[in-house]
């Protein structure tokens, strides 16, 4: 997968694709390129087809290039397609089927993969119509890498800054086939919270959204592995390749867990629940005016410590979550040798960190051996990072 269709859009990330494309020729890559009308005011035709070696296409009503069907012949001739910058107008081009343009006239034209680069004011990318597209997208099997946060040229601060021209190209590698490492491999990944039912209507639950673990099971797809993701109940797409089961209680999570055994790694990202209501109301529970109901808890089983304590089962790398509120490390190191996993993803949520049901995550890989803090970044990205680290592990 060497031959990539580029498609630049307006933005003022669009400089960086230039370094994009001199990266990504000392590495074989081929591009031709569409640039936008919004992508010329930051960009120019001609320093892009310098760095091409190739024309640069921008015109959908071209006699020259339409006499050959040259929107989908740019798509066919192409292994990968990248959007980078992605802004939020061509994101809703693609979400919604829109082709007026040369650039969305060749997307919705495409069959090959996807990967968009997206780049915007942070408050373009909260915007729930933003957030809708990009899930639709997603569910049509486009991949991404980035936003992450910074300081943008609105000089505001937030989530919304092009990846980094490398980024970009560890993603095209791992579309490519070229980071293949977990190939014959087979991953459990959890994701999400659980819900334990109080009576018909009730439940305990918490605030996951399963984006964190949904992002590595991709990445662990992505990389070649052969991967089932138990989730609870969550809003995020199913990431394609991906085998989904599909729980409710932490009781049900085990179980799908242990089915999905033997595996090579295994990484617990689900917030399951600690308690469980001792009995189930078998009808909704009222107020009748009196004193709230004494509601008897017991703990639930200890997925992470079950499947490290398997033996001939066990997988060869576990990897668990630790989300806290206070005391990072400390609480992460215990809760590794409590569990009996190899490693713990550790991060701080509640409060201001916007971790539970946000885009970016902050986190610290604790070993037996030693604290690794990584820093903010997309869930993507920290997905993207923990499925190489994993790949390198099972590679020795």
């Amino acid at each position: 997968m060497k031959r990539i269709l580029l498609v630049i859009s307006g933005g003022i990330a669009a400089y960086k694709v230039l370094e994009l494309i001199r990266r990504g020729r000392e590495r074989g890559y081929s591009f031709r390129t569409i640039l936008t009308k919004g992508g010329e005011q930051f960009v120019t035709p001609l320093s892009v087809s310098s760095l091409t070696e190739e024309k640069v296409y921008s015109e959908l009503w071209s006699l020259t290039d339409e006499a050959e069907m040259g929107h989908i012949r740019l798509s066919r001739e192409a292994d990968l397609i990248v959007v980078a910058p992605a802004s939020a107008n061509l994101l809703a081009k693609m979400a919604n089927g829109m082709a007026d343009d040369l650039a969305s006239t060749a997307l919705l034209a495409a069959d090959k993969p996807i990967l968009i680069a997206p780049a915007m004011n942070h408050r373009m990318w909260s915007n729930p119509a933003t957030q809708e597209n990009l899930a639709k997208l997603a569910a049509r099997g486009v991949h991404r890498v980035g936003p992450t946060d910074g300081a943008m040229a609105c000089n505001e601060f937030g989530t919304g800054r092009m990846a980094e021209p490398e980024a970009i190209l560890a993603a095209i590698e791992q579309l490519s086939g070229a980071s293949n490492k977990l190939a014959g491999k087979r991953a459990l990944v959890t994701s999400g919270p659980t819900y334990e039912a109080l009576d018909p209507v009730r439940f305990l639950g918490n605030r996951s959204s399963g984006k964190q673990g949904h992002a590595i099971a991709r990445a662990l797809s992505l990389l070649g592995a052969d991967t089932v993701l138990v989730t609870g109940p969550t809003h995020e797409p199913d990431p394609v390749g991906v085998k989904i089961v599909r729980v409710e209680s932490a009781a049900e999570m085990l179980t799908a867990c242990q089915a999905s055994l033997p595996v090579d790694v295994a990484v617990f990202a689900a917030a399951v629940a600690d308690w469980t209501p001792a009995q189930v109301a078998t009808a909704k529970r009222k107020k009748n005016g009196g004193a709230p109901p004494s509601i008897e808890l017991v703990e639930t089983t200890d997925i992470l410590a079950t499947v490290s304590k398997a033996g001939n089962t066990r997988p060869r790398l576990v990897v668990g979550f630790a989300a806290e509120t206070e005391n990072l490390v400390a609480n992460a190191q215990a809760k590794l040798a409590r569990k009996g996993c190899d490693w713990i993803v550790a991060n701080l949520v509640g409060g201001n960190t916007g971790t539970f049901g946000g885009d970016s995550n902050e986190v610290a890989l604790v070993t037996a051996r030693d604290v690794e803090t990584w820093t903010r970044a997309t869930k993507d990205m920290v997905a993207t990072q923990l499925a190489a680290r994993i790949a390198d592990t099972l590679s020795k």
